[in-house]
């Protein structure tokens, strides 16, 4: 024991941004994307240095557009990286040209630190430390070997507890006492990476989200060496998990009495036992169990670009909103609605399938109802507030305005699909403001506006499609009817389904699709 860290991980909620610093300012090389092993619809990337050694290795999961975090006790606080001490003026130099906020050098433990924060506020800091070889390097990387991040330094804990803390690290992770200042406790590894306990009592607890940092993964020498430790920590009743087989490596993890999480993780198999080392980070691995659905999951997942290549650049408009680009794109834009109780992503990989083609514009509704997505308040089960339609059915077209403005989309080559609670938001917006939305496929939609208005809806063309036993298909007014009355033109059809969709939507939608979009596409 003793090893040190193996990587340490942390959530992000900008992807772009995320890859743009530890690859595009850092120099970090990323060494593996994976569908997560918990849940495989969220991105898991790992930087490292060129091999993707272990002690190198920063991981994110990505929660993109996610609710941020709070750092506090029981959590991690900040990071810090080894960088050669004549290095320092390189990378205050390269902050500047990179225009990153960066503070120092200030001396920290005796150790000249430059003091930065990622996109996402997670302090990083780079520490002047001798001694450490020069990493393995990979070619696309613009910082020369001499100034390359050498490996992780650390992490800052924040305890309440940091006496049980100290001791719990000294007696299962193999470190030892170091330094120790007024409110620091400082242990370092046979691997020389420390950790500094900071003493918390009086802080807030820290709470879980965008901006912090999950966990602190320590070496393990094999399987063995896992599996004896989860003994030790079983017949000492600390809070452990189940250990896992993550492919990459084998774990365990646990919560130290402070309440930080722990894990402890094999050196191998390592990250090129499913891509060749010269290929490291340019595939997408999901977890075994998902690998049939790896298509729909890559819809899903956010989309990024490599440092200096082209890029959506994301404007502030009134909903959270997520593009997929095909490799092949056509020129049409299909903007995507959910259901209740989805997310944007949802209807990502139906919309895929129906429109191969089309670049996906997926938002994400801003009222909720028991902690989900809606696109606006329910008073019961089949009674909804009027004003609250309203007011969003109004930010729904300043989006759909800025959306055509900003991403500079070709509004006759514009599309919109909604499910459910989505369908009956494109329908009422149709009617509140008529004229911006012109096709649209509405998958089990129902009239929500209890005063529908009278509108010219004769630039309209609608899919409705309906399920001949959805519960709600009798709910409200017969749309179809409100859209022809309004002058519309309404393919409506009834297919043998409930109020989910299924693979009879997508052949329709498809194939209604594939007719309206120009030839010239």
């Amino acid at each position: 024991m003793g090893a040190g860290i193996h990587h340490i991980t942390l959530i992000t909620r900008k992807v772009q941004a995320n890859v743009d610093f530890y690859v595009g300012f850092l120099g970090l090389r990323l060494v593996k994307q994976t569908g997560g092993y918990e849940d495989a619809t969220q991105l898991h990337l790992f930087y490292g240095d060129g091999a993707a050694n272990p002690g190198t290795l920063i991981t994110f999961l990505v929660w993109e557009d996610g609710a941020r975090g709070r750092v506090g006790h029981g959590q991690p606080s900040e990071i810090s990286l080894a960088i050669e001490p004549s290095s320092i003026g390189f990378w205050l130099t390269r902050a500047l040209s990179h225009h990153i906020e960066i503070s120092g050098p200030s001396e920290e433990m005796g150790e000249p630190t430059l003091r930065l924060k990622d996109p996402d506020g997670v302090i990083v800091k780079l520490v002047g430390v001798s001694g450490f070889p020069e990493p393995v390097v990979w070619e696309d990387s613009d910082v020369p070997a001499k100034q390359a991040i050498r490996r992780i330094r650390g992490a800052t804990i924040l305890s309440e507890v940091p006496e049980l803390t100290e001791s719990f690290l000294v007696r299962h992770f193999g470190y030892r006492p170091a330094q120790t200042t007024e409110f620091i406790r400082r242990l370092v590894s046979d691997t020389g990476d420390i950790i500094d306990i900071r003493d918390a009592k009086g802080f807030w607890t820290s709470a879980p989200g965008t901006g912090t940092i999950d966990h602190i993964a320590f070496r393990a020498k094999d399987t063995d060496e896992v599996e004896r430790v989860h003994g030790e920590l079983a017949s000492s009743n600390s809070t452990i998990t189940n250990v896992h087989d993550r492919k990459y490596f084998y774990s365990l993890y646990v919560r130290e009495p402070g309440g930080t999480l722990f894990e402890l993780a094999t050196d191998g198999p390592g990250m090129a036992v499913d891509e060749p080392a010269s290929e490291l980070g340019t595939h997408l691995f999901v977890p075994p169990e998902r690998a049939d659905k790896i298509d729909e999951l890559r819809t899903m997942l956010p989309q990024f670009s490599w440092p200096g290549e082209e890029r959506v650049i994301y404007r502030d408009l009134p909903f959270v909103h997520r593009f997929y680009t095909p490799e092949n794109a056509d020129g049409s834009v299909l903007v995507l609605l959910h259901g209740s109780g989805g997310n944007e992503t949802s209807l990502f990989p139906f919309a895929a399938k129906a429109a191969p083609r089309a670049t996906l514009l997926a938002l994400r509704g801003r009222a909720t109802d028991e902690g989900t997505p809606r696109w606006f308040r329910r008073l019961s089960a089949n009674k909804f507030d009027q004003a609250d339609i309203k007011s969003e059915a109004a930010a729904l077209a300043a989006f759909i305005e800025g959306a055509i403005e900003a991403y500079r989309i070709n509004a006759e080559k514009l599309f919109f699909l909604g499910h459910s609670n989505g369908a009956n938001m494109l329908a009422a917006t149709m009617l509140l403001h008529p004229h911006l939305i012109r096709r649209a496929a509405l998958l089990r939609a129902a009239m929500v506006l209890e005063q529908p208005p009278t509108a010219d809806l004769s630039d309209v063309d609608a899919l409705l499609i309906a399920g001949d036993v959805d519960v709600f298909s009798s709910f409200g007014p017969d749309l179809a009817g409100l859209l022809r009355d309004a002058a519309a033109q309404v393919d409506a059809r009834t297919i043998s389904s409930g109020h989910g969709f299924d693979a009879g939507d997508v052949e329709i939608v498809g194939a209604w699709i594939a007719a309206r979009v120009t030839p010239s596409a």
